[in-house]
């Protein structure tokens, strides 16, 4: 069934408007965060902290990586939930 193409633009507008709610979210986070670490008082250029945020970000997705259970042990996990 073929939806006609307004439909298909009012859902990326509405898709959209969730997208920006859940980045205004998610900074909102990241920043009562940054400012209880102290990162309010840091003396740092946008560049330098940005640099500092990237490479933050790629020590915790690369632990996120080694640290999640592989599908085995999801399924036990599952198992003994039930």
């Amino acid at each position: 069934m073929r939806r006609p193409s307004s439909r298909i633009r009012e859902e990326i507008e509405r898709l959209q408007e969730q997208l920006k709610l859940a980045e205004t979210k998610e900074a909102e986070r990241i920043g009562r965060l940054a400012l209880k670490a102290g990162l309010g008082d840091v003396n740092a250029s946008d560049a330098e902290l940005v640099t500092g945020f990237e490479e933050m970000a790629k020590r915790f997705q690369a632990g996120t990586k080694q640290k999640a259970p592989g599908p085995a042990a999801r399924s036990q996990a599952d198992a003994s939930d039930a």
